[in-house]
């Protein structure tokens, strides 16, 4: 349930930083349906969910320029159509807003570490925030619709900034916000985007082995790797290691 390879400061652990898809929301079916709606209606194959979920982690752009240039769709030293993919793009965009809380739900556990987490040790509250590469309009929605912007002072998504994960500038902007050093940072995800984004910001990582790119954890170095959202609180508390 628990591994770890770096113990955690606990006691000076001030700013958590979340991802969303694949942490802290199971988003992958809506995401799936609207890459396969986008496709259809211009007139391609569908994919099969499994390939799509392995696109998702670098914004909805590359998401979707991913699912145009599956190997063997395009001719051979053909590029992809940049006005097929902002067509498309703009066609996914408009498609998921509608659709993004359809079967989207909440990992397990995730409610009940989030209220857990929220309170340091001295009793104040403590910094959260999310920092996706999803688009931030449907970013906040999700977190509205599904009752999480509460436990957040803030969430950024993919279009808040001029670069995105693993750029660490999004961090560092949450960090300089919360008055909070890199020490005191710890960033939470279930990709190497994100293990490789708080590297770049010298924070610390914990990796999510229950999410959508799990297997990419592999390719990286997390402090620690959780298989459970409730293993969150034994992580922050300094727990032993777990089987």
């Amino acid at each position: 349930m628990l591994r770890i390879f770096r113990s955690l400061p606990v006691e000076s652990l001030k700013l958590l930083v979340f991802d969303l898809d694949g942490t802290l929301i199971d988003s992958r079916q809506d995401l799936c349906n609207s890459v396969n709606a986008t496709l259809l209606n211009f007139g391609l194959k569908p994919l099969p969910d499994a390939v799509i979920a392995s696109y998702i982690g670098d914004g909805a752009a590359m998401l979707i320029r991913r699912a145009l240039t599956l190997p063997g769709e395009l001719p051979p030293g053909q590029t992809l159509d940049e006005r097929l993919f902002e067509a498309a793009f703009e066609y996914f965009l408009t498609y998921y807003r509608v659709h993004k809380l359809d079967f989207t739900t909440v990992y397990p556990g995730v409610i009940e570490s989030l209220e857990a987490l929220k309170t340091l040790p001295d009793g104040s509250r403590r910094p959260m925030a999310v920092l996706t590469n999803k688009p931030v309009g449907p970013a906040r929605a999700i977190c509205e619709g599904l009752g999480l912007s509460p436990y957040f002072f803030s969430v950024y998504g993919g279009d808040s900034f001029e670069t995105k994960k693993p750029d660490p500038l999004g961090l560092l902007t949450l960090m300089a916000e919360a008055g909070a050093t890199p020490e005191e940072t710890l960033m939470v995800g279930d990709s190497d985007v994100d293990i490789r984004t708080a590297r770049n910001a010298g924070t610390w990582a914990l990796g999510c082995s229950f999410g959508l790119a799990p297997e990419t954890l592999e390719e990286v170095d997390p402090d620690v790797v959780v298989a459970h959202a409730s293993a969150w609180t034994l992580a922050v508390s300094g727990a032993e290691v777990q089987a």
